[in-house]
């Protein structure tokens, strides 16, 4: 028996490891994405039939009020996954980003995130549905990127604050990626050098956070150990 089609939410779902997972699941599931892109540069890059609203997350606010009116225009009354998988961040060296950089990371990576949990929790207590906050390895900390690593160890804080009180109603959960070969290091002005070579692939990284988003698990770390251990290759699906 065919699975029964999800509809699912995916912020900074046109790049990276975001636009990958929205590609394993479009062709199984109704999905909007929300991101900063145009339509006219998102809605070429994703899959037919993929619904897409402009919503930058730099304005939380604004953005949760797109995200919110994109879904009662498709007539969406619940909600089973919300995955939140937006990020930004600035490379420094020596120091703590400027106060701009730091009001832009933590608006887009923790801000936005409370201000969507809280505005999409009726959608997804109807659902019985999940919460996916996406982390980083970085939470524990990391040089050069100081407020992306703080916004992160907030998601993780979020998410176990949500998963006790909406415990019962709604799922929810923290997935901590590893470094991925993705385009994020360049836009903030770092390059990783000949490391980039070994980081894990953004499409074997949205295996793996499918897998997690299904096994509803948390706190998960999505590891190089995971990864070349297979895990990529053999997790569970949506």
């Amino acid at each position: 028996m065919a699975e029964a089609r999800r509809r699912i939410v995916v912020t900074g779902g046109t790049s990276g490891i975001g636009l990958e997972l929205v590609r394993r699941l479009a062709d199984r599931h109704d999905i909007l994405v929300a991101g900063r892109r145009a339509d006219t540069d998102a809605l070429p890059v994703l899959p037919e039939g993929v619904r897409y609203v402009h919503a930058p997350l730099t304005d939380p606010e604004a953005a949760t009020q797109a995200i919110a009116e994109a879904m009662l225009k498709a007539g969406w009354v619940k909600l089973d996954n919300l995955v939140l998988n937006a990020g930004t961040g600035f490379a420094v060296e020596g120091g703590i980003e400027s106060a701009a950089q730091i009001r832009e990371t933590l608006a887009v990576n923790l801000t936005a995130s409370v201000l969507l949990a809280r505005a999409l929790f009726p959608w997804l207590e109807k659902a019985g549905g999940t919460l996916t906050l996406v982390g980083s390895v970085a939470h524990t900390g990391q040089g050069l990127f100081p407020a992306y690593a703080a916004s992160k160890a907030g998601l993780h804080g979020l998410a176990r604050a949500l998963r006790a009180e909406w415990s019962g109603r709604v799922a929810v959960q923290i997935v901590h990626p590893g470094p991925t070969r993705t385009e994020m290091h360049a836009k903030a002005g770092h390059d990783p050098g000949r490391l980039r070579d070994i980081f894990i692939p953004a499409d074997r990284m949205a295996a793996m956070l499918e897998g997690a988003i299904a096994a509803r698990r948390s706190p998960v770390t999505l590891s190089f150990g995971r990864y070349w251990t297979g895990r990529a290759a053999w997790s569970g699906k949506l």
